[in-house]
């Protein structure tokens, strides 16, 4: 009697399991290495311009390498869904401390306690920062997704998190050096914190995504099959 071939379907669901592990883990590496050099202009040029949103965008930039971290180690070991809840209750736990200490910085700005300056350099930061998170973070997202995985979907939606703080960022620094307007600058800072806020409440509930393209055995193998009807996080927009 012949041997019986391996099935094709579970051959090629694992394979892909593995490309796009690989995948996340160079994305991982992509936004580690890029919001290192963020973090430290964007921490330079605040504290240079006495800007809360410059510090604020320049500490969410250490929280994403955090973020980014966590998924790493997740992804490090034999089985990364065992470690799926401990990565993202640590994104979690990144966005609340962001939030809260912004908040403060900007409220002490806002009663008085300091007046930013204009910052030519954060207006450059901020303007590349919004064009190449954007693309970082659609990639990810979609190798998470198609991966099943929460965790890097949660340090995805961090990473398009940075794009939208990019935006307001920028926003508050042209207005703060074309017009003056000093309180921008900390308003776009507690814009910072409450979009932290609102991420850190979602990663910790577990809703960053869901499992929509592979699922896991208790072997860890991948199988592709889907819920017949995937929730609305699922989508690819």
């Amino acid at each position: 009697m012949p041997a019986l071939k391996p099935d094709a379907g579970s051959v090629a669901s694992s394979e892909r399991r593995r490309v796009l592990a690989r995948r996340i883990r160079f994305f991982v590496a992509a936004t580690i290495t890029y919001n290192v050099i963020e973090a430290v202009v964007a921490l330079a040029a605040g504290t240079a311009a006495s800007s809360s949103a410059l510090i604020g965008f320049g500490l969410d930039s250490i929280i994403e390498v955090s973020s980014a971290a966590a998924v790493a180690w997740q992804f490090a070991g034999r089985d990364p869904e065992a470690r799926e809840k401990k990565a993202l209750r640590f994104i979690a736990f990144s966005f609340f401390a962001l939030a809260a200490f912004v908040t403060v910085d900007a409220l002490r700005s806002l009663l008085g306690a300091r007046e930013p300056d204009h910052s030519t350099v954060g207006i450059m930061l901020a303007a590349i920062s919004l064009a190449v998170m954007p693309l970082l973070s659609w990639a990810q997202r979609r190798a998470g997704r198609e991966l099943g995985s929460r965790s890097a979907v949660a340090d995805s939606k961090q990473t398009l998190l940075c794009s939208y703080l990019s935006g307001v960022l920028l926003a508050g620094l042209l207005l703060n050096s074309l017009f003056g307007w000093s309180w921008a600058d900390p308003l776009a800072a507690l814009v910072i914190a409450a979009i932290a806020l609102k991420e850190g409440l979602e990663a910790w509930k577990g809703d960053a995504c869901c499992a929509s393209g592979f699922h896991f055995d208790v072997d860890g193998v991948a199988n592709s099959q889907a819920p017949a009807t995937p929730p609305a996080c699922c989508s690819d927009d």
